[in-house]
């Protein structure tokens, strides 16, 4: 027993070091390729530094870590299951009694420890970050419609308004926002207009409005200029290129939050009576993270601890690489699948490590008990 403690120990410490190499090796990729499409993106926009270009690809890269987990978890596990088999330490220690299932705790027990570590930790430093990118992308990179945001109830966005001045911009604040019937309505309303040097012109106060056809309709409301006195002016119709789909769509996305903010936003979406399946994904995906990240570190294990003498190794690590696209496959079907509605997001988050650990523990028993 205590020689497969010492050998799960080794083989624990050989694995962490290969999987952390291939996580930070495929982000390091990753990030050039996202760095050089910022390059490309800000090449035609000269009054922006290289330097926001630099802070966004940086703020990328907690991100990029989380969705590489798994790939780097199962390549990095089958550089280091087969450097293992082909120095014939696995080959020896099978032949001395000790089990596959044996020496395998202690690397899935790392692998899914990791996961969690991803799930609990890095992922708000992740969340976090991205939002940050986002906004700095928003701000220098993109062109159109403003952003928004919904938080605690509270709706907030940034839009053109041509009416006063032909490059005018418009913020609006509802304190109380319910969609209901395909109506998007909204309570206690502000509305700044700003002229192009973010110059307040004019201030709405309404109790109530609505979002019509390319406006918004403010009843009851009341106007104040700078240097006046409010007054009450009844209906105003705010002109808007938004849409109910697109204000839906426009809300925090997924990835800007952390799995600990996920609970309360989804409750929030659901009690103003957006579709919040998207977010419930997400979290699922978050919580399902650990168990893929230890499937995966299986699914390494089972193809490639085929010993060298039988032959077919090349085929074999490349059965695993093409298993674990396939598994990214599957995955990003059943997240459309369950965008659409047709699978419960529950079931859309988890089908593809449930399909993973049943091929893993398929192959573990093919090798190990023939």
């Amino acid at each position: 027993m205590i020689v497969a403690v010492t050998l799960s120990r080794y083989i624990a410490r050989q694995f962490v070091f290969s999987v952390v190499a291939m996580i930070a090796s495929l982000t390091g990729i990753v990030c050039l390729f996202d760095f050089i499409d910022l390059l490309r993106r800000v090449a035609t926009k000269p009054d922006v530094s290289t330097n926001v270009v630099t802070e966004i690809a940086a703020l990328h890269v907690p991100y990029f870590a989380t969705e590489i987990l798994p790939f780097g978890m199962l390549l990095g596990g089958i550089v280091c299951f087969w450097r293992l088999t082909r120095s014939s330490e696995l080959i020896v220690a099978r032949a001395a009694g000790i089990s596959a299932w044996q020496f395998l705790t202690a690397p899935v027990a790392c692998a899914m420890l990791i996961g969690a570590l991803f799930t609990t930790l890095i992922s708000p430093v992740s969340s976090s970050m991205y939002r940050r990118a986002e906004e700095l992308d928003q701000q220098y990179l993109r062109t159109g419609g403003g952003p928004l945001s919904l938080s605690s109830g509270s709706l907030w966005l940034r839009q053109s308004d041509s009416q006063y001045d032909p490059h005018g911009v418009a913020m609006l604040h509802a304190r109380g926002v319910q969609l209901k019937d395909g109506l998007l309505r909204i309570r206690n309303v502000s509305v700044f207009r700003l002229d192009h040097q973010d110059k307040l012109m004019m201030r709405i106060e309404a109790p109530e409005g609505y979002l019509g056809t390319l406006k918004w309709i403010l009843s009851d409301a009341s106007v104040v200029r700078p240097n006046d006195l409010l007054h009450h002016v009844g209906q105003i119709d705010l002109p808007t290129d938004l849409t109910v789909n697109r204000v839906q769509e426009s809300f925090s996305s997924p990835e800007t939050l952390s799995v600990w903010a996920l609970p309360v936003f989804i409750s929030l979406l659901d009690r103003s009576g957006f579709s919040s399946i998207r977010h419930r994904i997400h979290f699922q995906s978050l919580l399902a993270l650990p168990m893929l990240a230890g499937t995966m570190a299986l699914v390494a294990a089972g193809f490639s601890m085929r010993p060298s003498r039988r032959g077919g190794v090349a085929r074999m690590i490349g059965s695993g690489v093409a298993a674990g696209f396939l598994l990214f496959t599957v995955s990003k079907v059943a997240e459309q699948f369950g965008n659409s509605g047709a699978l419960p997001p529950m079931l859309a988050a988890w089908a593809p490590t449930l399909a993973g650990l049943c091929l893993a523990v398929s192959l573990l028993l093919h090798l190990e008990d023939g």
